[in-house]
């Protein structure tokens, strides 16, 4: 943190304004404001959190390292007051049907395109069916993780309408080499490996990580198994511009054995994700932008599988897909005037792919039906404005215009006020719009497709109050929001017919806390608390969702635990009048732990649902009871 600080206050073109800026500025004049925790996402650019309109959570790298997960969804769970991850196992979400890892925040759902995954920045999504990949997160390539909670299209455009995650990657500060290596092995024949190593010398660093995860799963047939890599490279040309480059890859076997009460037999998929992106970038004194270009691509291999038990044959057909999205992206920031900052950008998106079923069997054997083969190209330009009008007011105002070769041109508005009060108290005011254009799978793919559909839309109005007290030992905040969409896209049956059409609303409102304290040097508290009312339900967004955790570190322990109190949360709801409302009501409780046996050598354990508790996110998949997993990691 000093020496993001130290780059920070170096580099001012990097915040809202340049030299000092606006922040630096007011303090000069106030005489008494401090930095504090600098974010990239919301604003391109690092910036003072407290002078965001927006409400961003971080999870920095200890918070990664410290659930001794492989995948970073379970973090973001625990410690991101109204986002909620689905699960059905100890390991691995998977993909189509019966499949976890559907992030909601806000009850806006990733699944239907309505929240984003970043990467650097970047967006991570499926090209066709528009949603994020779970499994493809995982823990080695994050130095933290940015939410970004409530619209964020002004600068990511389309499929951020609800939010997003931005997965900000790991990079190496000081002149040297590590190497980390992780063993861990547990409940169902759960093995997680990792493997990192980072160098830094002179203006060149270079980090590269290797996995390999597998689970028998608590169910028959709900085996998973993942490979996964990741590289980046980085070079500062001048003290001015750099250059970096990072590719990730991830594939991975899984297989789902569908409900209780409709069990499936070969319900298997073979994955590979892959992602890639060069940069160049500035930081002079009065600016600071980058020139960038990104490709994420996929390939899938899904077998539906079958229910013998109702008569069902085998399936004689495999389904594939092939997608992409490439872009390229530029942006430059600069001050204008004291306590200043314009920004101005251009992004330029491709995306779509192929979909086919491949015959296996019977006279067809080897012949190819296809299903869709799209692309389409999205182009945009924005501006965001911030001006510190006083040490103690903020205003940021942007704007985006995006045009979608297929569903026409959006103009998406936001404007935020932030009032830094005395006794390092602050007050947000936001008014954001967000839009999502409808995707390739909505447009083209299977019996509902209508090529006709329009983008949607919604308004998100929002108050924060937060505040550091007591020598910044104690932390707290609360933040209200209310959600009103309209165009929604929804399946309905239209002259006998069932097609995609603009016809759903969304009205959601709510309220979110956070607090932390740091109670002595080796002990702390930290609790997170949300409460979600929606119009109109949807499922993985619960009603209340609660967690309190506590941490100890001092010598060689490091030892967290906490509770996680879920209520009122959808599984199953009603769709075109039909099927019932499912909700389920859980309490978990997590022991994580670590000890330093020697300077290179951690032993670590982790605990979750240490009650033994009987319940299901997802209808019909009951989650593990119990389990544990141990393990070693070696630093040298």
């Amino acid at each position: 943190m000093k020496k993001t600080l130290a780059l920070a206050l170096a580099t001012g073109a990097l915040l809202p304004v340049n030299a000092r800026t606006a922040e630096a500025d007011s303090a000069a004049t106030a005489g008494t404001r401090p930095m504090h925790e600098v974010v990239v996402t919301g604003t391109r650019n690092e910036t003072d959190i407290r002078h965001l309109p927006l409400t961003v959570s971080v999870i920095g790298r200890k918070e990664i390292e410290q659930t001794h997960n492989p995948s970073l969804l379970p973090a973001l769970t625990e410690q991101v007051p109204g986002l909620f991850v689905t699960s059905r196992g100890i390991m691995g979400y998977g993909v189509s049907g019966g499949a976890a890892g559907g992030i909601s925040l806000r009850g806006m759902s990733g699944g239907s395109g309505r929240m984003m995954v970043l990467i650097d920045g970047h967006p991570q999504y499926m090209g066709l069916m528009g949603h994020p990949i779970a499994d493809a997160y995982q823990s080695l390539m994050a130095e933290r993780v940015e939410v970004l909670r409530g619209p964020a299209s002004v600068l990511y455009g389309s499929n951020a309408m609800g939010g997003v995650i931005n997965i900000v990657t790991r990079k190496m500060q000081a002149d040297g080499v590590k190497t980390d290596i992780d063993l861990g092995y547990g409940s169902y024949n759960t093995l997680q490996t990792e493997a990192t190593n980072r160098v830094r010398k002179g203006r060149f660093t270079s980090v590269v990580s290797a996995s390999y995860n597998r689970t028998d799963g608590h169910r028959p047939d709900m085996e998973f198994e993942q490979y996964g890599g990741f590289a980046k490279l980085g070079y500062e040309l001048t003290d001015e511009w750099n250059v970096r480059a990072d590719v990730d890859i991830t594939h991975f076997n899984a297989s789902q054995p569908g409900s209780l009460s409709e069990p499936l037999l070969d319900a298997d998929q073979s994955i590979t994700r892959g992602m890639t992106s060069v940069a160049v970038e500035n930081r002079y004194e009065r600016s600071a932008g980058a020139l960038s270009f990104f490709y994420n691509w996929g390939r899938h291999k899904i077998n539906d599988g079958y229910n013998a038990t109702a008569g069902e044959s085998p399936l004689d057909y495999r389904f594939h897909s092939r997608d992409r999205m490439m872009g390229v992206s530029w942006y430059q920031s600069a001050q204008l005037f004291t306590g200043n900052r314009l920004t101005v950008g251009v992004d330029w998106y491709r995306l779509g792919g192929e979909a086919w079923n491949k015959f296996i069997a019977g006279e067809q054997d080897g012949k190819r039906e296809d299903i869709v083969d799209q692309t389409q190209d999205e182009v945009a330009g924005y501006v965001d404005f911030r001006q510190s009008i006083s040490s103690w007011l903020a205003f940021n105002a942007g704007v985006r215009v995006d045009h979608h070769e297929q569903a026409g041109t959006e103009w998406i508005p936001q404007a935020g006020l932030a009032f830094l009060l005395p006794r390092d108290a602050d007050i947000k005011l936001t008014a954001s719009r967000g839009f999502r254009y409808p995707l390739l799978r909505e447009m083209f793919m299977f019996g509902a497709a209508n090529p006709d559909l329009e983008a949607e839309s919604l308004w998100n109005y929002e108050v924060a109050f937060s505040q550091n007290v007591l020598d910044n030992r104690l932390t707290y905040g609360i933040n209200a929001f209310y959600i009103k969409g309209d165009n929604m896209i929804a399946t309905a049956s239209v002259d006998g017919k069932m097609k995609n059409i603009n016809t759903g609303a969304i009205e959601n409102a709510g309220a979110e806390l956070q607090a932390a304290f740091r109670i002595a040097r080796p002990w702390a508290v930290h609790a997170n608390y949300s409460y979600l009312h929606m119009n109109h339900p949807v499922v993985s967004a619960p009603e209340h969702k609660l967690y309190a955790g506590a941490s100890f570190t001092q010598g060689r322990w490091d030892v967290s635990t906490g509770v996680q109190y879920v209520k009122g949360l959808y599984t199953a709801v009603q769709t075109n009048g039909r099927g019932q409302e499912q909700q389920e009501d859980f309490v978990l409780w997590n022991v994580r732990g670590s000890f330093r046996a020697t300077k290179f050598l951690d032993i670590y354990v982790r605990g979750e649902n240490l009650l033994a508790q009987r319940y299901e996110i997802m209808a019909g998949y009951p989650m593990p009871k119990a389990t544990v997993v141990g393990g070693v990691k070696f630093s040298f």
